[in-house]
């Protein structure tokens, strides 16, 4: 080994060894926590852009939260015209484009933009959380909360969170090397006050009647039944859903979300002959998501998630079949 690479050796094996025994603040715990309740209980309007490698995408959210459960319209401002409406049982995806229709059946997704857990002090296992300084963001200003990975099994995230209300206004996901992989961020937002239940409602609703409607929907499942198994999920992860769950027409793909409390990594698993012939093994990716597929016993198993390329496909790779 050269010498002049030995002092980066140690340094990259002395990060994870101090992240190990910092401490996450209990202040900082305490935002999270603010965070979290806000996206549950406020309702907002508000304009972002959403920033990952060189590309960007504006978009307009409403949420109104109120009985019997919150709404949510997701407005995409940039390219191809789209519509997302999310209520507590189901997601509708409007696309004119296509003259189709998406209907998404089942509940447990998460809220734009993300939800934290309702025990944060779970997320401890896995980051030391800290509070940065004061910043400005879409004429608010906001708490920094950091939270540094302990591993190299996940992101960093930098939240930004409105010192009055707690509404997040900023995230930005970054490397092990601090490089930035993707940013959202308000332009300008409304937070509280009275929103019409109008505001919620798609704008597609009348000239969709004649459209193409493709309904999916999600059943609880026992995947083990079927012989699959995840040999040895990540340090820190959990599975907190296992359904199946009809996608892109074909019914019976297996999905388990696993998470660390704060990144979702999803594992599908399809037959061969239901998925695209010109699907390729291997690693993509799009700003902070990873995927990596292979083909297991004549199925796809495809994982997505918020996490490094290593953790996608060590998952992937710990997915098993035996034949029942």
């Amino acid at each position: 080994m050269k010498l002049y690479r030995l002092p980066l050796l140690i340094a990259s094996l002395l990060v994870p060894y101090c992240a190990a025994f910092a401490q996450s603040e209990p202040a900082a715990e305490q935002w999270l926590q603010r965070i979290y309740s806000a996206m549950q209980q406020l309702s907002y309007t508000g304009t972002f852009v959403y920033r990952y490698d060189d590309q960007m995408e504006t978009s307009r959210v409403t949420r109104l939260a109120d009985a019997p459960g919150p709404i949510e319209k997701l407005e995409i401002l940039d390219g191809v015209p789209r519509e997302i409406i999310r209520s507590t049982d189901q997601v509708v995806c409007y696309l004119p484009s296509i003259m189709t229709v998406k209907i998404d059946k089942g509940g447990g997704r998460r809220p734009f933009p993300f939800v934290l857990p309702d025990q944060v002090k779970d997320l401890a296992h896995s980051y030391v959380v800290r509070k940065g300084g004061v910043e400005r963001v879409a004429g608010y200003d906001c708490q920094v909360i950091v939270l540094e990975p302990k591993d190299n099994l996940r992101y960093g995230q930098k939240l930004c969170a409105d010192l009055a209300t707690g509404m997040l206004l900023k995230t930005k996901t970054v490397n092990d090397k601090n490089k930035v992989l993707e940013t959202f961020a308000f332009t300008e937002i409304k937070i509280g006050g009275p929103i019409a239940r109008e505001q919620v409602e798609s704008g597609f609703v009348t000239m969709s009647k004649g459209w193409r409607v493709e309904i999916s929907g999600a059943s609880n499942a026992d995947l083990t039944q079927a012989g699959w198994t995840v040999r040895s999920p990540l340090p820190g992860f959990r599975k907190v859903t296992e359904v199946t769950r009809t996608l892109n027409g074909a019914a019976g793909v297996g999905h388990i979300v696993f998470s660390d409390g704060f990144a979702a990594v999803s594992v599908f698993i399809e037959p061969s002959v239901a998925t695209n012939a010109t699907r390729h093994a291997g690693l993509s990716r799009q700003g902070a998501i990873n995927v990596f597929a292979r083909q297991v016993d004549r199925h796809w198993v495809t994982v997505v998630g918020e996490a490094p390329p290593r953790s996608v496909k060590l998952i992937a790779n710990a997915v098993e079949h035996r034949r029942p």
